[in-house]
């Protein structure tokens, strides 16, 4: 039986990633080059382990950067675009949902405490989450399974008794290694990936959109998982 949902951060709650990819694309630009975007979502939701922008743009340009002045720049510009960013479209009505029907909930995020809970608190959300699970409680971010892992043993539940809800492949590949059913709500940067292992896909919270969240017994399996009923 489903117990419950372990939220990604970044991209799924509040878009914070294609204001982040805009100002490595814009330097990009600067210095004649193109950030695909198939390459820079190797590191989305991630770190740069996979992919590291700032290493392919010196490789591509053939020398180095002055990478404190840059990021510091960058850092600036990312904090005055999200100035005034809010919660994507209806996930206050989903939370609400989910908290009426008795899930329990946490956040799950590669990126640190401070920034997470700094956003929820600024957005008046954090009573909605009992645990925050970051990059500082594991050894490992996604996409090993280190933090749903860890999710479940501070809400006290089993992997069976959990969903994942996340925006990137990276966050797909944590919860599969976790052994946890996905649930995939895209944004303008991760849309278009392969989120074949999820149980189902979508790319908006909208309250026109979501009918509802309701547990289906899986015959297959015999287990229950969460089935979210989103219609386009």
């Amino acid at each position: 039986m489903l117990k419950g949902l372990i939220f990604d951060f970044d991209g799924l709650i509040v878009d914070t990633e294609t204001v982040i990819y805009e100002t490595w694309a814009d330097l990009y630009k600067q210095n004649g080059q193109i950030l695909e975007l198939a390459d820079y979502k190797q590191c989305v939701g991630s770190d740069f382990a996979q992919f590291d922008p700032g290493k392919e743009l010196e490789k591509r340009c053939g020398k180095t950067f002055d990478w404190n002045t840059l990021n510091q720049e960058r850092e600036i510009t990312i904090r005055e675009k999200l100035k005034t960013q809010k919660e994507r479209p209806g996930i206050i009505s989903f939370l609400d949902e989910a908290k009426k029907i008795g899930l329990r909930t946490a956040i799950a995020s590669s990126s640190s405490k401070a920034w997470v809970v700094g956003w929820v608190e600024r957005l008046q959300i954090k009573h909605y989450f009992e645990k925050f699970l970051n990059r500082d409680d594991v050894k490992r971010i996604k996409p090993a399974p280190d933090l749903f892992l860890a999710s479940c043993k501070a809400l006290e539940i089993s992997t069976s008794e959990a969903l994942v809800l996340e925006d990137s492949e990276n966050g797909l590949k944590a919860a599969t290694a976790a052994g946890i059913q996905c649930a995939i709500v895209t944004n303008k940067i991760t849309e278009g990936g392969n989120f074949s292992d999820s149980v189902l896909q979508t790319d908006n919270f909208s309250d026109n959109t979501l009918i509802g969240i309701e547990e289906v017994f899986d015959e297959t399996t015999e287990s229950f998982f969460l089935y979210l009923k989103i219609f386009s």
